[in-house]
C-alpha cells in the first residue's frame, strides 16, 4: 500500500497540507505531529482534535463498522509456542490494517484475535459501506495467499487459520467513553450487530446486514441471505454473504 504524503483528514476537513513523510515532515514531527496509528494517512492533529471535541460531547455519525476475527486462535495459543502465536497475530493485524487503510477506514481497535474498523470517520466517504465490503474482500483474498506459508510453517490446516467478518452500517455514537480509562471509539446497536454478525460467520466468510446489502449495490447483487438468531437480539437478523 502506498501511503499519502500529506494528512488526508486535515486536507479534506480544513484544507491544510500537513506533511506526513519526507524531509518537510521533520519540523512537524518535532512538535509531535506524525502519522496516526489508526490510519497512517491521517495524523495526530486529527486525533488530538477529535479527542478534545469528544471530551465535551459525543457525536452521532452515519458509518460502517467491520469486525474481523482470526478463527482457531484460542486452540492455537494452547498448541503453539508464544513466538509462533505472536507471529500469527502480527501477520493477521498487518493484513487487516493494509486492507482497511487501502479503503480509507480507521483501524479503531485490536481485541486479542479480532479487529474493529470504522468507515466514514474521520475520512468521509459517501460509499463507506461499499468500502468496508471491498476491504473485507481484499483482506480475505490476501490472507488466503499469506496463510499458505503460515500453515506450512506451523503444521496447521487452512481451516485453523480462517477469518470470519461481520459488517453493519447505520447511525452510531462516536466519542470518548469511560472515566478512569477514556477510549476513543464507537458504540451502539450498529457496533453490536456487526460484532454478532462476525461471531456467526464461518472461516473465510463475510456476512453483512441488509443495510450494507442495500448500500453496497451492485457489488452484492448476487448475494444469498439467511436469517440468524444473534445473541442479544429478540428477532432473527437477515445476513447476506458478501
Amino acid at each position: 500500500m502506498q501511503h499519502s504524503l500529506i494528512c488526508k483528514g486535515c486536507w479534506e476537513q480544513m484544507h491544510l497540507p500537513v506533511p506526513l513523510r519526507g524531509v518537510v515532515s521533520a519540523p512537524f514531527r518535532a512538535f509531535g505531529i506524525r502519522p496516526s496509528r489508526m490510519n497512517p494517512n491521517t495524523c495526530t492533529i486529527c486525533e488530538l482534535m477529535f479527542t478534545k471535541v469528544m471530551r465535551a460531547r459525543k457525536i452521532t455519525i452515519d458509518a460502517t463498522i467491520m469486525f474481523a476475527d482470526l478463527r482457531g486462535y484460542t486452540s492455537l495459543s494452547q498448541s503453539q509456542s508464544a513466538d509462533a502465536v505472536s507471529g500469527l497475530l502480527d501477520a493477521f493485524y498487518d493484513e487487516c490494517a493494509s486492507a482497511i487503510w487501502e479503503h480509507d477506514g480507521l483501524l479503531n481497535k485490536t481485541i486479542g484475535d479480532a479487529v474493529m474498523a470504522i468507515f466514514n470517520f474521520p475520512l468521509r466517504r459517501e460509499e463507506h459501506a461499499r468500502n468496508a465490503v471491498l476491504a473485507a474482500r481484499e483482506l480475505q483474498t490476501n490472507w488466503r495467499e499469506r496463510r499458505e506459508a503460515l500453515v506450512a510453517a506451523h503444521g496447521l490446516t487452512a481451516n485453523e487459520l480462517g477469518i470470519g467478518i461481520g459488517i453493519h452500517s447505520g447511525e452510531l455514537s462516536f466519542g470518548e467513553f469511560g472515566r478512569s480509562h477514556r477510549d476513543l471509539t464507537a458504540i451502539g446497536t450498529v457496533v453490536n450487530t456487526a460484532s454478532r454478525a462476525q461471531s456467526v460467520a464461518e472461516a473465510d466468510q463475510i456476512l453483512v446486514t441488509k443495510a450494507v446489502f442495500d448500500r453496497a449495490q451492485p457489488d452484492l447483487k448476487d448475494s444469498s441471505s439467511k436469517a440468524f438468531q444473534l445473541k442479544g437480539f429478540d428477532v432473527p437478523i437477515e445476513l447476506y454473504v458478501a
